[in-house]
């Protein structure tokens, strides 16, 4: 190697821990301010509980106007916790705990605990996991997650039911997980910006699913690609490289 290449390798190193230090502290600020949103929250739903209990008891008209009213911002405040709780998830993805693991083992893992809420939502899972798949480096707790919140995604796609495919497979020095829904689709403008922060086509929706899932992803040394059609379905493809 030139010296010329080494400080190279060096300034890209430095750059590198540089970029890992500023995130760190983003990640920390993030998480201070949620706290300190999260506090009054709390306060704020505790007492709209309490306010609740004792309108409950009276049978005014003007109370159950009141009642209903109270309803509508205890939604909002747990809309609010729910926003803060994916946000928080958004600015943790960091530095990953990678360790050899068995890909396959990992979806049968999930679909055993997915399993019962699809089938409340009349979705039928079908799995095609390719034999003797080389392992990937994972963190399992993180790697979870991206395939819930893929999952999830596919499930609001098919609110009458349908079938969810979780594929696996080779390709060259690269492991390949697909999750596959026939419900109904993105447009292209949707598919342009589903992974943009804060875009979301579902009402209430925070809009921070799909960049967390690609953020982890990413962290993992991954890919995420997506091809979707209005009125046919949704295929999400991630690419993870095998272990040296």
């Amino acid at each position: 190697m030139t010296d010329e290449s080494a400080t190279e390798l060096n300034n890209l190193a430095n750059d590198h821990e540089r970029l890992r230090t500023q995130y760190a502290e983003i990640a920390t600020l993030a998480g201070g301010l949620a706290h300190e949103i999260r506090n009054p929250l709390s306060t704020i739903g505790l007492n709209l509980d309490l306010l609740s209990e004792e309108l409950g008891e009276c049978d005014s008209q003007r109370d159950r106007r009141i009642l209903n009213k109270l309803t509508v911002v205890k939604r909002q405040c747990q809309q609010l916790d729910r926003i803060l709780d994916d946000f928080l998830q958004f600015a943790r993805v960091g530095t990953l705990t990678l360790k050899p693991a068995d890909l396959n083992q990992t979806v049968l893992e999930f679909i055993e605990f997915y399993a019962p809420q699809a089938a409340e939502q009349g979705i039928d899972i079908s799995p095609h996991l390719a034999a003797n798949l080389p392992p990937v480096k994972l963190d399992v707790n993180l790697w979870r997650q991206v395939v819930m919140n893929l999952s999830r995604n596919a499930q609001q796609a098919m609110p009458q039911g349908g079938v969810l495919e979780l594929q696996t497979y080779q390709r060259d020095d690269q492991v390949v997980l697909e999750i596959i829904d026939n419900g109904k689709g993105m447009s292209s403008e949707t598919q342009a910006r589903m992974f943009d922060a804060f875009y979301s086509t579902k009402k209430g929706g925070s809009g921070l699913g799909l960049p967390t899932v690609r953020k982890i992803v990413e962290a993992h040394h991954g890919t995420i690609s997506c091809e979707s059609e209005v009125g046919r379905g949704t295929r999400f493809s991630i690419a993870l490289p095998i272990c040296n």
